[in-house]
């Protein structure tokens, strides 16, 4: 049974789109002189509409990227979606880091650097623009970009809250 339990497991953490975005190394200074460990950002998704960064701390690398990897699955969150890309534009904020999300057209592409383009392509986005405003730090880019795709509203979401059937608050470029 053993056998076939650890099976299972490689193929439940195939399904996942997992990136290393970043590694830092941090010092804590205590009064015998510096303690250095790395920092890891990772980015877990399904490319379904579930995504989450999860960040791990250790004192060697592989450790780092195991509990990232470990934190980001604990916390996987829905993302709304309309076809391929994203149902509003939308800025996400995180400390001085903001991250403009727009919607594209069918058979744009990612358009995103860094971090943005990781999170959005696990998330399962096939058409997006977005830019990277204010700081440039990968991990407050991140966050910034997970702001921005935790508040995006679905558009059954807007229409309930309206009273209104779906077809009225559509775009009109997604009614063609």
């Amino acid at each position: 049974m053993g056998e076939r339990r650890r099976g299972f497991r490689d193929q439940d953490r195939e399904e996942f789109d997992e990136r290393v975005i970043d590694i830092t190394r941090v010092a804590k200074v205590v009064k015998g002189g510096r303690h250095f460990a790395f920092r890891v950002s990772v980015v877990v998704g399904d490319n379904k509409g579930n995504v989450s960064v999860g960040i791990g701390k250790s004192r060697s690398v592989p450790d780092a990227i195991r509990k990232g990897i470990e934190s980001a699955r604990k916390n996987m969150e829905p993302v709304a979606m309309m076809a391929s890309t994203i149902p509003h534009e939308i800025v996400g904020v995180h400390g001085s880091a903001r991250v403009l999300l727009k919607p594209a057209s069918p058979g744009t592409g990612v358009i995103a650097g860094g971090g943005v383009r990781a999170v959005v392509e696990a998330a399962g986005y096939k058409d997006i623009l977005s830019k990277s405003l204010g700081s440039a730090n990968a991990l407050n880019v991140l966050l910034a970009t997970m702001n921005g795709l935790r508040r995006l509203r679905s558009m059954q979401e807007v229409a309930a809250d309206r009273g209104k059937d779906v077809s009225e608050v559509m775009p009109f470029w997604s009614r063609r």
